[in-house]
């Protein structure tokens, strides 16, 4: 289980591997990382997201923000194709958005909280480490 971390801060070419070197056939692993459309809606200087898009989704694996910060952030395509390669199968992706009741916290500086009830601000990804082909040797 990946709570951002691993998940936002390294290169997922690196990390799934990992995760996949770990964790047995059947193994579960479950990530939460920012929305595709919440990281293409954020300016580049601090502030919430707004609502156009601020840069191509093309190239948005590898995010330098202008306060000299890194992030990565696929597309789901390109997490698919990851997850695949590494023996993952996509079991679920959560679209996460605000309740209705949502209030918009200084401390969370990403969207505010009508931006994300209308748009997701958070991806959940739950995949297994599909099992060895057997044997017929």
């Amino acid at each position: 289980m990946s709570e951002y971390g691993a998940s936002l801060w390294c290169d997922p070419n690196r990390w799934v591997a990992e995760a996949a070197r770990l964790l047995r056939p059947g193994g579960r692993l479950v990530f939460l990382t920012s929305s595709v459309l919440v990281t293409l809606c954020l300016p580049d200087e601090e502030g919430y997201a707004v609502q156009s898009l601020m840069r191509p989704q093309r190239g948005m694996h590898r995010v330098q923000w202008s306060g000299g910060g890194v992030e990565f952030h696929p597309g789901h395509g390109e997490w698919i194709r990851i997850l695949a390669a590494n023996g993952f199968v996509v079991e679920a992706l959560h679209e996460l958005y605000a309740p209705d009741d949502a209030q918009t916290h200084e401390y969370y500086d990403v969207a505010t909280a009508d931006w994300a009830r209308r748009w997701p601000v958070e991806d959940l990804w739950a995949a297994r480490k599909a099992a060895p082909p057997p044997d017929n040797g």
